[in-house]
């Protein structure tokens, strides 16, 4: 356990090694929920991958400051919609980690339309970088991956619920869904858990240029009157990442503050 204080210079609470010896790899890691999550299970004590698809900056700068705990860390540029720039991602992967013991795939875009105005590659772009990726990137991690594997996808309440104007994000977020209940067949004998966040309204860049009057009847519809942070996101990671979830699989959790209950 890691006593609360400074630490190389970041002012932290109480660190625990509950993740120790183990390395997680996160897609679409260097800004809002992703960056939360990788540095919430680095707090943990894991090793990370940090990957990213063009904000360099912002990714190096999280895996320093993941260093700075103590970790190892890397940040990894990589179209995790491209199959190709997937399987040269992870022979950096193999070379300097090894394994993968923990997989989130979180990268994600929106680009949202009536399905009328949709253009082919809009639809297209939404659903290979939210939906194909966790294809290419799993298929590539499971060779690094034993026994006690954990597989954290990162969905969406729009998946289960549906949303004007983005037939192709909950198209790609409801195929996670059953793209994580199939994988958990088909692993659990292996020991290998699959499971699914599916975040409601949390405060991203997403978000950021939503009318005011919007975000706040979004609010008002949701139980806890409050936006959720991306950390309530990378908390719900970190238990799905332990040991504490090993009965765990198949599932999905919903980080909604009860707004698609």
């Amino acid at each position: 356990m890691i006593k609360p204080g400074n630490v190389n210079g970041l002012i932290l609470p109480e660190l625990s090694d509950m993740l120790k010896g183990k390395a997680a790899l996160v897609t679409g890691a260097s800004r809002g929920i992703g960056s939360s999550i990788a540095f919430e299970l680095a707090k943990e004590g894991a090793d990370i991958i940090v990957n990213y698809a063009s904000s360099s900056k912002m990714a190096e700068e999280l895996a320093d400051k993941i260093k700075k705990l103590g970790n190892k860390a890397i940040a990894v540029k990589a179209d995790v919609s491209d199959y190709n720039q997937v399987a040269k991602m992870f022979e950096l992967v193999r070379s300097e980690f090894k394994k993968i013991d923990v997989l989130v795939n979180n990268a994600g875009i929106v680009r949202d339309r009536t399905l009328k105005n949709m253009t082919q590659e809009e639809w297209n772009s939404v659903i290979n970088t939210n939906l194909s990726s966790i294809f290419n990137v799993t298929k590539h991690a499971l060779p690094l991956m034993g026994e006690g594997g954990r597989i954290i996808n990162i969905s969406s309440i729009v998946g289960q619920y549906g949303n004007f104007g983005q037939s192709n994000y909950a198209a790609a977020k409801a195929g996670i869904i059953g793209l994580t209940k199939s994988l958990a067949k088909e692993l659990g004998k292996k020991k290998i858990t699959v499971n699914a966040i599916a975040p409601g309204f949390i405060k991203t860049d997403i978000i950021k240029d939503m009318p005011f009057f919007k975000r706040k009847l979004l609010r008002y519809m949701i139980p806890l009157k409050e936006e959720g942070n991306p950390e309530d996101v990378a908390n719900a990671v970190v238990f799905l990442a332990s040991e504490k979830s090993r009965y765990i699989t198949g599932s999905v959790i919903n980080v909604d503050g009860g707004l698609a209950f």
